[in-house]
């Protein structure tokens, strides 16, 4: 990181300075999130309710790619920002070296075992004969797509850990922007259905690996590639996976929960509730989004201002994105109880999938609101290296309240049962967060702050 950037994060205005990172971030996350939100609109409305039911059937895989991605890219930004607050020039550069290789070694492992299974898989996942095959043309042909993805996401993290949020913003960007263009010509003018949305994620997303890697390579980058810095090294590696797993969780933890959703809504109704679901997630996703980029924006100034002892300025982001967050996210909450309606009809213009994904957005959103809270709190103890507290906050939502929930539920109240589990897993892990979150500050309070 330059000295201008040094002095930036360390004694810049907060508000400016979490605008400053945070809006590239929300941009590029929020453009990056159209990759799955196009497709399943463009698919929803020009194949068919069944072809959007076998797009939620991939949403799993898609999770557990994510999260391998998040795994390595989310513990590398926080590392490497912690290293450039502390000077430490030379392991920063060491973590980007070990990030590219752990990438890559892990993506050609589990690219292989879903092309080998991926018939097993998808069943699992909640597939039906109806909804297989759409399934497995969109995975088959998504799979080189996912290896890039992460090459690029892992990058782009430690890209604007560094110093570098709007480039970060346009990394996004550049593949985004290409999907929504070509996917049409693949999708319709190639005639190729769900297989030509999967074509054209691959193409984007060469363009935006080709784009990070091309920074990296360049000697003027604050960290860049360089002889010396490729060689595995277990203490590196612990690091970055020991704080990244608090993210790779929250993924790890989505993908077990559409499993059991997906699986329940078969069981209780039908393809078409799939199809609902698939919906439900693709609104809150967006604003789930936007509450990531706005923690990966306070991520690098927390990090830098934890290592540098700037515990005032800690204090300050902290809760200035907690503020902005939960008015996101209460705003997602009154949309999705007032006009459930017309969010369906982004995706379909079928009345029963409109119908029965309308109530699914309304019920399941009922306590959205309390999600931006959570969100900001797990990537606060992520920025500060706080590895156990972001992982059990990680787990709280989808794995400790929400899988029993769907276990319990859904036999007492049918398909009602499936949908009030994601407000009450909100609340409950809500009440749980705050108690962490007072604990930690007690902490922080006891620390005397670097003037």
């Amino acid at each position: 990181m330059t000295h201008s950037n040094l002095e930036q994060l360390s004694g810049r205005s907060i508000p400016r300075l979490l605008w400053d990172y945070s809006a590239p971030a929300v941009t590029g996350m929020l453009v990056n999130s159209l990759y799955n939100i196009i497709d399943r609109i463009y698919i929803g409305q020009g194949v068919g309710p069944e072809a959007i039911a076998g797009l939620g059937i991939t949403l799993p895989v898609i999770n557990l790619s994510t999260a391998l991605g998040v795994l390595i890219g989310g513990g590398a930004a926080a590392r490497t920002s912690i290293m450039l607050g502390a000077r430490d020039q030379r392991n920063a550069e060491r973590v980007l070296g070990n990030t590219l290789v752990l990438t890559i070694v892990i993506g050609l492992i589990y690219t292989t075992l879903f092309a080998i299974f991926i018939d097993d898989i998808l069943y699992a996942f909640g597939a039906s004969d109806l909804t297989l095959p759409y399934a497995r043309d969109f995975m088959l042909w998504m799979l080189p797509g996912m290896l890039l993805t992460n090459v690029a996401f892992s990058h782009n993290n430690i890209m604007r850990a560094s110093g570098y949020p709007t480039k970060a913003m346009v990394t996004m960007i550049i593949g985004a922007v290409l999907n929504i263009g070509i996917a049409p010509i693949f999708i319709f003018g190639l005639d190729m259905g769900i297989k030509g949305a999967s074509i054209a994620t691959d193409i984007a997303m060469t363009i935006s690996a080709a784009f990070v890697m091309w920074h990296f390579f360049r000697p003027e980058a604050t960290v860049h590639f360089k002889r010396g810095i490729y060689r595995i090294e277990p203490r590196i590696v612990y690091e970055i996976i020991s704080i990244g797993a608090a993210p790779a969780l929250v993924n790890t933890a989505a993908c077990l929960i559409n499993i059991t959703v997906n699986n329940a809504l078969k069981d209780y109704g039908a393809d078409i509730y799939i199809g609902a679901a698939s919906i439900l997630n693709s609104y809150t996703m967006v604003l789930a989004t936007v509450i990531l980029g706005l923690g990966a924006g306070m991520q690098p100034i927390v990090g830098f201002n934890y290592g540098a002892g700037r515990l005032d300025r800690l204090k300050k982001t902290y809760w200035l994105s907690v503020g902005i967050g939960t008015a996101i996210c209460a705003a997602g909450w009154v949309i999705g109880a007032t006009v459930p309606g017309m969010i369906a009809r982004v995706f379909t213009s079928d009345p029963e999938l409109i119908d029965v994904s309308a109530r699914g957005v309304r019920i399941g959103t009922a306590a959205f609101f309390v999600v931006g809270f959570q969100i900001i709190s797990t990537n606060f103890f992520q920025s500060i290296g706080k590895a156990g507290k972001s992982i059990i906050m990680s787990l709280l939502r989808q794995v400790i309240f929400m899988y029993p929930l769907l276990r319990l539920l859904p036999p007492e109240f049918g398909l009602d049962g499936v949908w009030v589990c994601f407000p009450i897993s909100d609340s409950l892990a809500t009440i749980v967060t705050v108690v962490l979150v007072i604990w930690q500050f007690r902490q922080i309070n006891r620390l005397q702050p670097t003037a």
